[in-house]
């Protein structure tokens, strides 16, 4: 796990970078009050929208700074063999008992203990399954390309 890292030529940073044999996830930890929910609006005759909400708050941005961490993880790793999943992780939210979790535009919104269940999740036997991540190089060409904030 690779914490604060700074996106070169930016005043930016990356929260979390978790290396596991399941990829790597971009995490972008936020410490808001309320419960996170996805709001979907239209889909049959007016295009399809999710809007992330947080204690009614709109929160989609939030969403889109995560999507742009992930692409210039993307780029600085340059193998397709890998794959860079988005996390938003809410670690002060209203989490309801059951369920809660959810994805939207292919980024994870969840709670820091369901983070932990998402990265060392088993994966799945499959006959063309791809082979476990090399953690190690992995790793070490996020260090090259994100120097500690």
């Amino acid at each position: 796990m690779l914490q604060d890292r700074r996106i070169p030529r930016t005043r930016a940073n990356i929260d979390h970078i978790v290396v596991s044999r399941n990829g790597v996830f971009v995490v972008d930890a936020k410490k808001y009050k309320g419960r996170p929910a996805l709001r979907v609006e239209g889909g049959l005759f007016r295009p399809r929208t999710e809007t992330l909400v947080v204690g009614g708050r709109n929160c989609t941005k939030l969403v889109d700074g995560v999507l742009k961490q992930v692409d210039l993880v993307r780029a600085a790793l340059d193998d397709d063999t890998v794959t860079v999943t988005g996390v938003l992780c809410f670690v002060a939210a209203d989490w309801p008992l059951i369920g809660g979790a959810f994805e939207t535009r292919g980024v994870h919104v969840l709670w820091s203990k369901r983070l932990v269940q998402l990265v060392t999740a088993e994966r799945p036997a499959r006959a063309a399954a791809p082979p476990a991540l090399d953690v190690a190089s992995v790793r070490a060409r996020i260090v090259r390309a994100f120097p500690p904030a």
